[in-house]
C-alpha cells in the first residue's frame, strides 16, 4: 500500500480550513488517510479541521502495538472499529471544549472523512458531505452518503441529483464534528478481494467534478498517486472558490506488486507554500480596491 495527500487553499478563500494526514505504515500492511473540511470562519474552521485530524492521527498511530498485532484477523477488525469509533468521539469532545474556552471560535466544527486499510480489511467512516469513492477494474464506487439537506432531499425524492447541483442548500449540512456532545459517524467495511484506489475529498472536489470525471481520472492518470494534484488543478480551473483537499491510498493486492509513489506528501504541520502566496498576490492584484 501507498498513500498520498494534499490540501490546497483553492483561488478565493484568504485561509485553508481543510486538514489531511496519511501514512503507510513501513513494517505493517496498515495505511490510513484522514480529510476534513473546518467550518467557522476566522481561524475556527482550521482549528477544528486540525483538531480531528490530529486526535485521529494520533488514534491510528499508536494502533501497531503488540496486542494488535496477538489478536486473531477478527478481532483485529473489531479493534480498529473500535478504536475509530473512539477516536471520533475524542476529536468531538475536543473541539467542544475548545469553543466552550474560546468563545471567539462558537461556530466551528468539521467534516470528517477517514479510511484505514489493515491487510485486506477496509473501514471507511464519515460525518457530513466530505466523501470517499473506490476505484478498481470495474468502475467507480462511492463509498459514502452526504449527511446533507440536499442529500436527505434526493432520498425524498424531492429532488433530483442534477438540480441539487443548482440548490440554494447544496451546501448545508446535517452533521458535523463539534456541533453537538454526540455525533454519530457513519462507519462501513469491506474486505478487498483486488487491486484499488481508495479517494477521500472534500465538497472543494466534488462541486466542480462529477463521479464520472472522477473515475475517469483514476483510470487514466498515472502514477495514480499524483490523482490528487489533478484533482487540486481542475478544481482551481473550474474555480476553485473553495478549499480543495485529496488523499488517495493505492491498494495492491499481489504481494510482488509495487506501488508508485511521486515522493511529495503532505507535512504534518501543514505549511504555507509558495504556490499559496503566489496566487494571494495575484488575485488582489486582479482585484484591486
Amino acid at each position: 500500500m501507498a498513500v498520498n495527500a494534499r490540501t490546497d487553499i483553492g483561488k478565493i478563500r484568504e485561509e485553508n480550513e481543510d486538514s489531511v494526514r496519511c501514512r503507510s505504515d513501513t513494517n505493517y500492511p496498515f495505511a490510513y488517510v484522514i480529510v476534513a473540511d473546518g467550518m467557522g470562519g476566522y481561524s475556527g474552521g482550521a482549528i477544528a479541521s486540525r483538531i480531528a485530524a490530529d486526535t485521529l492521527q494520533v488514534q491510528f498511530d499508536s494502533l501497531m502495538n503488540q496486542t494488535f498485532l496477538a489478536c486473531s484477523p477478527a478481532q483485529q477488525q473489531l479493534m480498529l472499529r473500535a478504536s475509530l469509533v473512539d477516536a471520533i468521539a475524542k476529536a468531538n469532545q475536543k473541539i467542544i471544549e475548545t469553543k466552550r474556552t474560546r468563545p471567539q471560535f462558537s461556530q466551528m466544527g468539521t467534516t470528517l472523512v477517514t479510511a484505514a486499510i489493515w491487510e485486506d480489511f477496509l473501514i471507511v467512516a464519515h460525518i457530513g458531505d466530505s466523501r470517499a469513492y473506490l476505484w478498481n477494474n470495474h468502475g467507480l464506487q462511492r463509498l459514502t452518503r452526504d449527511h446533507s439537506v440536499v442529500q436527505e432531499m434526493i432520498d425524498s425524492g424531492q429532488l433530483t441529483p442534477e438540480q441539487a447541483q443548482v440548490s440554494q442548500v447544496k451546501n448545508h449540512i446535517t452533521r458535523a464534528l463539534g456541533v453537538v456532545d454526540s455525533v454519530e459517524a457513519t462507519i462501513n467495511s469491506w474486505t478487498l478481494k483486488e487491486s484499488a484506489l481508495l479517494l477521500l475529498c472534500t465538497d472543494g472536489v466534488t462541486e466542480y467534478l462529477e463521479d464520472e470525471t472522477i473515475g475517469s481520472v483514476l483510470a487514466n492518470h498515472r502514477p495514480a498517486l499524483e490523482c490528487v494534484y489533478r484533482f487540486i488543478d481542475d478544481a482551481n480551473q473550474h474555480g476553485g472558490k473553495d478549499n480543495i483537499s485529496a488523499g488517495i491510498i493505492e491498494f495492491c493486492s499481489q504481494p510482488e506488486a509495487e506501488a508508485e509513489f511521486s515522493g511529495i506528501s503532505i507535512t504534518l504541520t501543514p505549511q504555507k507554500s509558495e504556490d499559496t502566496t503566489v496566487r494571494r498576490m495575484q488575485r488582489h492584484n486582479e482585484n484591486p480596491q
